[in-house]
């Protein structure tokens, strides 16, 4: 039998990775309220057959593009509706960045390089993690990188000066297409930004006319275009709320949530690439200097290119008042090459460094299966999966489900209902004095549907509710209201929830809701 060449090592170690990610995303609960919202979003696209619009409790859903809901409704075809099933999507994006990241690394800087940047991104914060979280960041995030590499390739690979390589080129631009499918323009704005800073740094600035224009924006109109489009035509309003508000008014603004300092990102590339972040300093040091591992690679032009990109995202994101953790995403790749080719200069002549190596990486594996162990036992107080075990089994597919004054962002997605929650608040007040909240949420996307807008409901609704049967309610733990619930039967509390039933006088009176028979498709029963 012949031995395993260091390219086949690679590849099967690439699925080992992959493989443990799926056996972690097997273990940990939802986390809210994001896996709840953008699996709940996917599952209603499938129920629903409204391919066009991601819709949240029945509402039309606009703040990011569908591509993430796409996938994810067609893995449920697939497989079924499940929280493992629906990280299937962001895994393949964390499989796809993970292949992108050795096979680029492999022939910028060789073999050995390219297996330590796989096992360095492999084992970081940012695969085990991110690359399973049921959002947008993932996908976004793995096609500007791929993206960023194409373009990068075609200006690098042709066989004539001055040329371009129209085949990566056209890749680029359908990579192109497919970021901005996922999280809007962010996935045009910051290739294009990085491939400019690094043409004009690297002096190929007049290489950009040679791109294949004509092809490439055609195949990008194909691909991003068409959505956008069709939403604008069926919903009035719809550019100024997904472009203004939700891309440059939340770039600009200071009024949406999650306000840091600017350093925020530096310590998040900290934390989601621990600790082989610390390799990419090496390349600045004055006493060290890369070396090319091939006789033929212009490896500086290529770590250039990791620098451009790597800072130029860091900037961007860096300069908005509202951060999140998922946004610096993109960044991550440039630092895992700068990583490896770091670790292989500073650390060739260390003693026992491969050792060291699998230490770490072994270290940071167990840290991800002990983190995952414990967040499986350890739920949030905000899941409903215990409410949603009573409620799946006891309640018929015609009854109406009532939230007051919360949304159950999980409820939904484990009960597999067909028919939208009812949602309890004081709407007219929120709607004059909320802020950047999950209410203002769900009121802009009624905005949207007259008709859905019907989920939204005043309390008053509640006094009518309890008297007719086939009525549930559910009401957040510690946010019990007596007046609201007075009429109402208890039937359970949970973690996060408590769950009551319209009165028994009430469930006496014929009716279709009353005698249909029990069980919601979630029943595990």
């Amino acid at each position: 039998m012949r031995p395993l060449t260091e390219s086949k090592k690679h590849w099967l170690t690439m699925a080992a990775l992959w493989c443990f990610l799926l056996i972690l995303a097997a273990l940990r609960p939802m986390a809210l309220p994001d896996e709840g919202r953008y699996a709940e979003v996917s599952r209603w696209m499938l129920v629903s057959g409204d391919w066009l619009a991601p819709r949240l409790d029945g509402l039309p859903f606009f703040h990011k593009p569908p591509l993430l809901h796409w996938l994810q409704s067609i893995t449920f075809t697939i497989t079924g509706v499940s929280v493992w099933a629906a990280r299937l999507v962001p895994a393949l994006h964390a499989g796809l960045m993970l292949t992108g990241i050795y096979w680029a690394t492999r022939k910028i800087a060789g073999q050995a390089t390219a297996g330590r940047a796989l096992l360095m991104f492999g084992s970081s914060l940012t695969f085990l993690f991110a690359g399973q979280f049921i959002n947008h960041d993932i996908l976004v995030a793995t096609w500007i990188s791929a993206a960023i590499g194409c373009f990068a390739f075609a200006f690098m690979d042709s066989k004539t000066d001055g040329q371009v390589d129209a085949g990566w080129a056209r890749a680029g631009f359908v990579a192109c297409g497919l970021a901005v499918l996922s999280k809007g323009l962010i996935g045009l704005v910051l290739p294009g930004m990085v491939i400019f800073f690094w043409l004009v740094w690297t002096r190929q600035f007049g290489k950009v006319w040679r791109l294949p224009w004509v092809s490439g924006l055609l195949l990008f109109a194909a691909i991003a275009l068409p959505w956008f489009v069709m939403a604008q035509l069926k919903y009035p309003g719809f550019f100024d709320y997904i472009i203004i508000k939700q891309h440059f008014a939340r770039y600009t603004a200071s009024t949406f949530n999650s306000v840091y300092p600017w350093w925020f990102y530096l310590m998040a590339l900290a934390v989601l690439f621990f600790p082989w972040c610390v390799f990419s300093l090496v390349p600045l040091l004055p006493t060290i200097r890369l070396r090319s591992p091939t006789a033929s690679g212009p490896i500086k032009v290529w770590t250039s290119l990791c620098w451009v990109w790597l800072l130029s995202v860091l900037i961007f994101f860096s300069l908005p008042s509202s951060k999140l953790l998922g946004y610096i995403l993109p960044a991550v790749p440039p630092l895992a090459m700068l990583a490896a080719m770091g670790w292989d200069n500073i650390m060739r002549q260390v003693k026992h460094s491969q050792r060291w190596f699998w230490a770490i990486m072994i270290l940071n594996l167990t840290f991800a299966l002990v983190g995952s162990l414990f967040s499986m036992k350890h739920t949030s107080d905000a899941l409903s999966r215990d409410v949603a075990a009573v409620l799946a089994c006891e309640a018929s597919p015609n009854d109406t489900i009532y939230a007051l004054d919360a949304y159950p962002y999980d409820l939904p997605f484990y009960l597999q209902v067909t028919r939208p929650l009812v949602v309890i608040s004081d709407w007219p007040n929120l709607r004059a004095h909320v802020g950047d909240s999950w209410q203002r949420e769900l009121f802009e996307s009624a905005d949207f549907d007259p008709v859905a807008a019907q989920s939204l409901q005043t309390p008053a609704q509640l006094a009518e509710a309890k008297n007719q049967p086939g009525r549930w309610l559910l009401v957040p733990v510690g946010g019990d209201n007596n007046a609201a619930t007075a009429g109402w039967t208890f039937v359970f509390k949970g973690i996060g929830w408590t769950l009551w039933r319209s009165s028994p006088e009430a469930e006496q009176t014929p009716s279709s809701a009353a005698t249909a028979p029990k069980g919601l498709p979630g029943c595990k029963k």
